[in-house]
């Protein structure tokens, strides 16, 4: 698994930004991206990456949990979570929505609602022979100005890798041994679909 930090334009959704006079609107931001290979079939690695349950495992230790929208089972198109969690020693709440989906190769989360400006998540995933390659690209920039900048460069960027990293841990563990199939669920049906068997 590896990961590097990278920093560009990118054009913002408008959405996020309505006041925008045009829709090419380019602003800076940080980009962190991962690649992380899992020797397990894409399909199962897609609805692992969307599932509610497995996020909440991955993340005991910020004590996130899903108090509205989906909160178990797997998100799909369209479909949106409210996530309560501890950052920085502070209790806040933060929603999203899945805007774009594409299964088994895709799907992005954005924010609606919460702390940051913007925060889009963008999910990759490519067979590779017997593995899937996962990829991760995370957008995100704060409201704070200058003062903003400086924190997300200083401490922001470092602290969400560190909880990105660990969320695909998680899901390469889970992915390769047998946990999987008592978070995803049983039913028959596509693979990218709520009640899909990988």
């Amino acid at each position: 698994m590896n990961y590097r930090y990278a920093f560009g334009p990118l054009r913002a959704p408008r959405a996020v930004d309505p006041d925008a006079s045009s829709t090419t609107n380019y602003i800076h931001m940080p980009v962190i991206e991962l690649t992380t290979v899992i020797a397990a079939p894409i399909g199962r690695c897609f609805d692992l990456s969307r599932s509610i349950d497995l996020h909440r495992l991955s993340t005991q230790g910020t004590q996130e949990e899903a108090i509205a929208g989906v909160t178990s089972g797997l998100i799909g198109k369209g479909q949106r979570v409210t996530w309560r969690a501890r950052h920085f020693f502070i209790r806040q709440t933060l929603t999203s929505e899945i805007t774009a989906f594409e299964p088994p190769y895709f799907f992005r989360d954005e924010m609606v609602q919460g702390a940051f400006k913007l925060l889009k998540h963008d999910h990759v995933f490519e067979e590779k022979g017997s593995e899937t390659v996962m990829k991760d690209k995370l957008y995100f920039e704060t409201p704070a100005g200058l003062a903003g900048h400086l924190f997300n460069k200083l401490v922001l960027t470092a602290y969400l890798t560190r909880l990105l990293v660990k969320r695909n841990t998680v899901i390469k563990e889970v992915a390769e041994g047998d946990d999987w199939k008592s978070i995803l669920p049983s039913a028959s049906g596509k693979v990218g679909e709520p009640g899909s068997r990988p």
